[in-house]
């Protein structure tokens, strides 16, 4: 251990960083500056695991990946001004996704403070909208209180991102006489109320149309082996959201795909027939739901959610059961739904609009791909993706038995997520297979990261799809926009495989099907980390598609000329 002539013997940096390992932190992300380097310094003489990136946007969606693929909170650091304000995304990300992290910012010295001094920035006011709570520290014995508070806070309830912005002058502060850290205890959620999961149990034995609607609500209520236990238990179709995937197998028989926009037909039209609807730790998003007031429109709804503010937020429910999603899906699971010849129809529309994976043509099909991936990637894969097209192939054609092993920006959309998120995925679980699922446009908004993976020696394997072009742009463009296209052609990319290359990170391209087969073995065989750069038709687009402002009867295939509009009405009694 090395020791610092510039550090007191516990200043308010040293206690930190003490209290930071109390707290359980093994591994943060962030990158140094000048209100933030008595943290710094402190971190010299800690046993805390600091990474090195190299943006701060890096930074804050690296921690938000790995609290996503471990559950625990995610940490990041960052200077004061422009170090604080490149970590806004990636807080923001946390908030909408409900991921625990706690940001610590440096700040311009207390005396200093709303007085425009170098660097100095209001990143406590800056922040409000996008995180659970933000502190800070005027005086060095706040720290306990809030460094206690902000680790609650970020796990309680409804996880999410707390900042702690500190003074220079408070990290240097003489911390002698504060005490030692201990963790505040995190209260459970309270438990559902009897006579609510009274009324729940009695509305799916009524039912003789159920579909449970299932969202990120479940992992993040740790309620996966519940979820499961209670789907199996009364047989109800179920269908998940994007943030849901993994809840349930894919291959599960109880299971009919993703439902919304770019969900499978047989779990929209389920939703859209039947009479009650189930709703477990999801909140109704409009992506899930298409235009809300024709959603689910013949069906009861009981909503079960540890947040009881997205209880009839936008869905009114008939029965609502706040409190611990896992103690109200046991209590659920004695349940006998009446609903087998409802099940038989489900299913067969399952089978009649399976996806089809022999698309015309030579060129490497993406959906093809990616069903690929899944069946020659490790079952535990964690499988990270940015924000486009391949967002969506990945949730239709990507294979999860764990929620925690999909790692998407899912509300915020964030372009530049994946690289950072699935370095810090593969810091949480070093001993997985983490592979990113990338698109060329994506791809450059972070590429810098690709210095961290290899100084590192993360073994995240890259799969990048370049199709030139933004395609979920273009696409939208061509369905909406009269095929008006502005603005979307990214023909001038690099050559990714010799970038990644230069950062001295194996690489290959390719651009027939053909070759799809022996380059993922390879990819996946590497010892570290590797890419993959695939050559994709520019014009493949993502189907099947819900236009926006319809109901989730109205899918488009496709032929973006036939719009099918799927019979939606109450089956006969």
């Amino acid at each position: 251990m090395n020791t610092s002539a510039h550090s007191t013997p516990r200043n308010g940096a040293r206690w930190l960083t003490q209290a930071l390992e109390a707290e359980g932190v093994e591994t943060l992300f962030g990158y140094p500056g000048g209100t933030i380097m008595p943290f710094y310094d402190a971190l010299v003489d800690s046993r805390l695991k600091h990474i090195l990136v190299r943006h701060e946007q890096g930074a804050a969606l690296a921690a938000n990946g790995y609290a996503r693929a471990s559950g625990k909170v995610g940490v990041c650091v960052a200077t004061s001004g422009p170090g604080a304000s490149n970590l806004v995304t990636g807080i923001a990300d946390a908030m909408l996704d409900s991921v625990p992290m706690v940001c610590l910012t440096g700040q311009v010295a207390t005396p200093l403070l709303g007085t425009d001094a170098f660097q100095e920035l209001d990143v406590f006011g800056m922040t409000m909208p996008i995180v659970k709570h933000s502190f800070l520290v005027r005086s060095v014995d706040q720290l306990p209180e809030m460094v206690r508070e902000a680790f609650r806070i970020a796990r309680e309830g409804r996880p999410g991102p707390v900042l702690i912005d500190l003074p220079k002058d408070v990290q240097i502060a003489d911390a002698s006489h504060l005490p030692v850290h201990v963790p505040a205890a995190v209260l459970p959620p309270p438990a559902p109320a009897d006579a609510k999961l009274a009324d729940a149990l009695a509305a799916i034995a009524s039912a003789e149309r159920p579909v449970v609607y299932g969202g990120g609500g479940i992992a993040l209520a740790n309620a996966v082996d519940a979820f499961r236990r209670f789907v199996e238990a009364t047989g109800i179709p179920t269908a998940l959201t994007l943030r849901g995937l993994g809840a349930l197998p894919h291959a599960h028989p109880d299971y009919l795909g993703m439902l919304g926009m770019h969900g499978t037909r047989a779990a929209n039209m389920a939703i859209q027939e039947c009479d009650l609807l189930v709703v477990v730790g999801a909140r109704f998003d409009d992506r899930a739901t298409g235009k809300l007031s024709e959603f689910a429109p013949f069906a009861r709804v009981i909503h079960l959610d540890a947040d009881a503010y997205e209880i009839s937020k936008l869905r009114t429910a008939d029965v609502a059961v706040p409190g611990d999603v896992a103690t109200s899906l046991k209590a659920l699971s004695a349940a006998r739904a009446n609903c087998q010849a409802w099940r038989a129809r489900c299913f067969a529309n399952r089978e009649k609009f399976a996806t089809r994976y022999d698309a015309p043509g030579t060129d490497i099909y993406a959906p093809a791909l990616l069903k690929r991936l899944s069946e020659v990637a490790p079952p535990d894969t964690i499988i990270a993706c940015d924000v486009g097209q391949h967002q969506m192939w990945v949730a239709q054609h990507c294979r999860f038995n764990d929620p925690r092993n999909h790692l998407t920006s899912g509300a915020l959309g964030t372009m530049g997520f994946g690289l950072p998120a699935a370095m810090g995925a593969q810091f949480a679980c070093p001993d997985r297979t983490v592979v990113l699922v990338s698109g060329d446009g994506s791809f450059m908004m972070n590429v810098q990261e690709l210095v961290t993976i290899a100084r590192c020696k993360l073994p995240v394997k890259i799969v990048l799809l370049d199709n030139s072009s933004l395609g979920m742009v273009r696409q939208w463009q061509e369905l909406f926009f009269a095929e008006r296209y502005s603005e979307i052609d990214l023909s001038d990319n690099p050559d990714f495989a010799a970038l990644a290359q230069v950062f001295g990170i194996p690489a290959k391209r390719i651009i027939a099907r053909g070759d799809v087969d022996a380059a993922l073995a390879e990819l996946l065989a590497q010892p570290g980390p590797g890419l993959l750069h695939v050559t994709i038709d520019a014009r493949a687009n993502v189907w099947p598609l819900v236009p926006p402002n319809n109901a989730n009867s109205t899918m488009l295939d496709s032929n973006p000329a036939h719009a099918v509009k799927e019979t939606t009405h109450a089956l006969p009694a």
